[in-house]
């Protein structure tokens, strides 16, 4: 019985490492494969991909268009082609 719940235990780590590595990638890859990354200051008003910075919180929560804390999943090598009423769009987190 202890064996199986040391496994069980085990497993959950193994499982929860693979995420926090996961989301710690600045490079996804989406479902066709397509490498992306994380672009700031593009993403709409509640449409951005998550945080950067206090008092965020993750997907949709950007109060503003173009919120330079904001980040928005773009293909990778686009993003500071990405013109905005702002500039273009950067690889990091910017001042608002």
């Amino acid at each position: 019985m202890k064996t199986l719940a040391l496994a069980t235990a085990a497993l959950a780590l193994a499982s929860l490492a693979g995420v926090a590595m996961a989301a710690g990638d600045s490079t996804a890859q989406p479902s066709n494969g397509a490498a992306m990354e994380k672009c700031y200051g593009v993403a709409m008003a509640g449409k951005n991909d998550c945080k950067a910075g206090a008092g965020t919180s993750c997907a949709g929560s950007a109060k503003k268009d173009y919120d330079a804390m904001h980040w928005k999943n773009v293909p990778a090598g686009t993003c500071t082609s990405i013109k905005t009423p702002h500039g273009m769009g950067s690889l990091t987190p910017m001042k608002s």
